[in-house]
């Protein structure tokens, strides 16, 4: 018998074991080998999100394009003795900081052909048994100084086809694994013993200037147990260095730019044309730009030439010199470590050889009353373009002031137009705001007439407008549906409600139509006391109704003996 017992028992947990075991995802398959139970779904868009009903006992899991966006926070907390886990061919552009939570024996994690544009570095901290981690195929463009502190086993680190330009050497030299390979090779004199560490770092978009000098240099120093993938990493900028092999090229440290010109007094006669040059040395390339008035010049054209592979030139020509391009010019040159500028001033003489009387940019005096006819050419929700007209007797000679701001304020952004211009531009504006943009001739104040005061449009589109329009008719077909219907339920509760009214007052009559016999016969019951005990709380202050109290009361006392009787006789 007990030998029975003990069969029933094992055949009862070898089916409940098999239950559990023969659970699977639905759209995926389920294998078992020597390795471990693995859930495998490959087919297209099988889940929108990561499942959350995964069971409890796999060691693998590959989802591949089911196109979900997101590793939410303990997205595998359920699965504790996962070991491979392939999110190959999503759509992730987010990794929770926590998304790893739980996964203390994983060892791979692939995440080709997905979206992300940056990883929770601090993530792994919850994978320390991770030795395979794939990222290629993604859009990483940056690499924090401390990302691989948290992954210090590991052997396989592929960042290739991304968009990195820039990786400082600190990010390897931080790397535990690294700072501990080269521990043993100095004491061990160049020998090392252990499994290689591969790295795939090639198809990237490499700009390779100064900033990039540290990272050049250890992968050229790099050696076994540390291999790359691809050793023939590749410039993709500057131009002159596109396509270029690290091993080509050499590369020095940052400075900060510096400007200089070969002339910073120029005086030249009315009508002549003039170009202003200057040069900027840094490294890497600056950002060269020209100002007259600390205001960025429009209308004349610049343009820009590299002279070697640390030095731009810049070039500012001014056509037909008249007494309004008197002044200073500043050339600026700006990167990220610093900036420098050089001025040069430009005086116009006139005809007869003598300096220019007018101050730069001032208006002559035949022009100071002139009337200025400014529209609206365009306007958008976030932008506007105008358009002026001014009859002027000097027009190649004359410039113009914008003054741009918002309404009713008297701070206003000024910018100064150059001579055969008439139209101006501007975006990025606040929506649904009222702005005020004047055009005015140099230096001078806006007056009356010489300003358009305007609003910016909404943010609400056509479609949005629609949507609303469609919400508002709903609204009413629904308002208009329930009057109706509302009405004909008060209706039919009334109906009702006189129903009952008549039936109470048939009852009524039948009750005092009927023989004393029966009255009589009632009074000794429940509902006879109630009824008589209620006539006593009406009508209290007349003396009818003192009668019929009195009257009541008498009613109320043979009622009473009558059941004190009943109940006796029960008794």
């Amino acid at each position: 018998m007990d030998i029975i017992c003990y069969l029933l028992i094992i055949c009862f947990i070898c089916n409940q074991a098999f239950e559990a075991y023969s659970q699977c995802l639905q759209r995926c398959s389920c294998v078992e080998d020597r390795h471990g139970r693995s859930l495998i779904c490959m087919e297209e868009s099988a889940f929108g999100a990561i499942p959350q009903n995964l069971p409890d006992e796999l060691t693998k899991i590959r989802i591949e394009k089911s196109h979900f966006t997101e590793i939410p926070r303990g997205a595998f907390s359920k699965t504790p003795g996962l070991e491979n886990l392939w999110l190959n061919f999503n759509d992730i552009t987010v990794i929770s900081s926590k998304g790893l939570e739980g996964l203390g024996n994983l060892t791979e994690l692939r995440l080709q052909g997905n979206k992300l544009r940056s990883v929770p570095w601090t993530a792994f901290e919850d994978t320390p048994a991770l030795k395979i981690l794939d990222l290629k195929h993604n859009r990483l463009d940056v690499l924090p100084e401390h990302a691989l502190k948290f992954l210090p086993g590991l052997t396989y680190l592929d960042l290739s086809f991304n968009h990195l330009t820039v990786i400082s050497k600190e990010v390897f030299q931080n790397w535990p694994l690294y700072q501990r390979l080269q521990t043993m090779e100095e004491e061990r004199k160049g020998a090392i013993f252990g499994p290689n560490v591969v790295l795939a770092l090639h198809d990237n978009a490499w700009l390779c200037d100064c900033r990039l000098k540290g990272f050049v240099e250890f992968i050229r120093a790099l050696s076994p147990p540390i291999i790359l993938m691809n050793p023939y990493l590749t410039c993709s900028g500057p131009d002159f260095k596109a396509g270029r092999f690290f091993h080509e090229i050499e590369l020095q440290g940052c400075i900060k730019p510096e400007v200089g010109t070969p002339s910073t007094n120029i005086s030249l006669p009315w009508g002549a044309n003039v170009t202003l040059h200057c040069t900027a040395k840094a490294r890497p390339d600056p950002a060269v730009s020209w100002t007259y008035g600390l205001k960025l010049i429009r209308g004349f054209h610049e343009s820009q030439e590299r002279v070697d592979e640390d030095t731009i030139r810049s070039s500012l020509v001014i056509p037909s010199l008249h007494a309004a391009n008197r002044g200073i010019y500043t050339c600026k040159a700006v990167n990220f470590i610093g900036n420098s500028s050089v001025s040069v001033h430009l005086d116009v003489r006139s005809a007869d050889g003598s300096q220019s009387s007018l101050l730069p940019g001032a208006p002559r005096p035949t022009d100071e009353n002139v009337y200025i006819d400014i529209r609206i050419a365009k306007q958008t929700v976030r932008g506007i373009s105008i358009e002026w007209f001014a009859v002027l007797e000097h027009p190649a000679e004359t410039w113009f002031t914008i003054h741009f701001g918002r309404a009713n304020t008297d701070k206003k952004e000024t910018t100064f137009i150059g001579p055969g211009i008439n139209s101006y531009s501007i975006s990025d504006l606040m929506p649904a705001t009222k702005y005020e943009i004047c055009v005015t001739l140099k230096n001078q104040a806006p007056r009356p007439g010489q300003c358009i005061v305007f609003v910016t449009g909404s943010n609400i589109t056509e479609m949005e407008q629609r949507e609303k329009l469609i919400h508002i008719v709903v609204i009413v077909l629904a308002m208009v549906l329930a009057v109706p219907i509302g009405m004909y339920a008060c209706t039919t509760d009334i109906r009702f409600a006189c129903l009952e009214q008549v039936m109470k007052f048939w009852k009524d009559r039948r009750r005092y139509r009927s023989p004393p016999a029966m009255e009589r016969e009632r009074q000794g019951t429940f509902d006879s006391l109630q009824a008589a005990s209620d006539e006593g709380l009406v009508n209290k202050d007349s003396s009818e109704d003192r009668k019929v109290r009195r009257r009541s009361e008498d009613r109320q006392y043979k009622g009473k003996a009558d059941h004190s009787r009943i109940t006796a006789e029960l008794y």
